[in-house]
């Protein structure tokens, strides 16, 4: 108990004298700040990618693509292989009593951002950016249940008519209702604006089948086959199926596993690219950390020897100034976690999907479990920053302390 007495002496004693050193023990907080600040921004950035991602599919759609096929766009399949597929068994039947099969083609075209648009307003001199265009029919709308057409209405077979994902048209240039937007030689009409529960689906451009397969000249070929399933427990009829007709030979997998999958390559790579970024600037909180408590230290040194000589430990001086140390240093990742909260939670950004190569359009997320890396980030500075110089105060001589030889 006595210990603990001393500890909390020591330690209010530490955090009371934080105004005499408030310039150190600001530029120790700004500093820790700043790295939480990055660190929460990257993840941020990956935890809003990974939501758009893996929000998007259900168990119960199955996608097929060529074998070893990595993504949509180096896939190819037939319109005989798609014949096949309306065939398959745990195939789901719409009211027509079709079955719900939508062979779908996947190419890239250029969109232009709004963010990187000229302060002229010149499109041709602004960097073009990779949008998905998804060829589709009529089914390709029926085995998304829960597509919504907010503005105008859905496509028309056999027209140059586009149909445009919200995520997209917020931004994108010239994609509103109404717009002609330029493909190729060729003109389309923006006839509808689309939702789908903010999934990556929002980020892409549809439009009738034959229109675009004849803008690619790629008739009578697709990237991939979707397919509603009677229940997830199909999946594993229609891929026994798919193995078993030498024709076929697909790689059948859910929508939702493929999307979580194309989302985990690219959420690694930008942690990968936040964590070192982070690191790196820790070191410089790190050194600012040290200077602040070896100072604060030098500053107490007589207080320190004092206590001493009262029959306080060492160890109460040790433990009270560390924790002078992760006060600092969880009051900085406590400003670095508003900041990132204020400026980037809820802002919209977007880029390339892994092996897609297209834009996907996703919201940054600051959720409970990310802020808290930052904070514990924080607090490692705290306490790496704040052990030495808490060694130094246990340590400090009684006689140098009050200047005598």
């Amino acid at each position: 108990m006595r210990l603990f007495n001393e500890i909390a002496v020591v330690t209010t004693i530490c955090i009371k004298s934080i105004p005499q050193r408030f310039w150190a023990s600001l530029s120790t907080v700004v500093a820790v700040g700043l790295v939480v600040t990055v660190l929460l921004g990257f993840l941020a950035m990956a935890t809003g990618f990974q939501q758009t991602l893996r929000g998007t599919g259900t168990k119960d759609m199955a996608i097929l693509m060529r074998a070893g096929a990595q993504a949509e766009l180096n896939s190819g399949v037939t319109r005989d292989q798609a014949r096949l597929i309306e065939e398959a068994p745990g195939i789901l039947k719409g009211p027509d009593g079709k079955p719900l099969v939508s062979p779908e083609l996947y190419v890239i075209v250029d969109g232009i951002k709004k963010s990187t648009l000229p302060p002229d307003g010149n499109l041709k001199k602004a960097p073009r950016s990779n949008v998905t265009l998804r060829g589709m029919g009529p089914a390709g709308i029926a085995v998304r249940p829960g597509l919504k057409v907010v503005e105008g209405r859905a496509f028309t077979p056999g027209t140059n008519e586009l149909m445009v994902g919200r995520a997209l048209q917020k931004d994108f240039v010239g994609l509103n209702l109404g717009d002609t937007v330029k493909l190729g030689n060729s003109s389309w009409l923006v006839v509808g604006i689309f939702e789908l529960g903010g999934s990556v689906f929002e980020s892409e451009l549809w439009a009738d089948t034959p229109e675009v397969q004849g803008l690619f000249h790629r008739q009578n070929v697709f990237q991939s086959i979707r397919a509603r399933l009677t229940g997830p427990e199909a999946l594993k009829t229609l891929t026994d199926y798919s193995a078993n007709d030498p024709q076929l030979k697909l790689d059948v997998t859910t929508e939702a596993d493929y999307y979580a999958q194309l989302a985990s390559r690219t959420s690694d790579f930008i942690q990968k690219l936040g964590w070192p970024l982070a690191i790196a600037m820790a070191f410089g909180a790190l050194a600012g950390a040290l200077n602040t408590m070896y100072s604060s230290v030098a500053a107490r040194a007589q207080e320190i020897a004092t206590l001493r000589c009262i029959g306080f430990s060492g160890t109460s001086s040790f433990i009270g100034t560390l924790l002078e140390s992760l006060v600092l240093a969880l009051v900085g990742g406590i400003v670095g976690t508003l900041i990132t909260w204020v400026a980037v939670d809820g802002l919209t950004g977007s880029t390339l999907a892994g092996s897609t190569f297209s834009q996907v359009v996703f919201t940054f997320h600051l959720t409970p479990a990310v802020a808290l890396q930052g904070i514990i980030m924080a607090l490692i500075v705290g306490l790496v920053g704040g052990v030495f110089p808490a060694w130094r105060a246990a340590r400090v001589p009684i006689a140098e302390a009050y200047g005598s030889p």
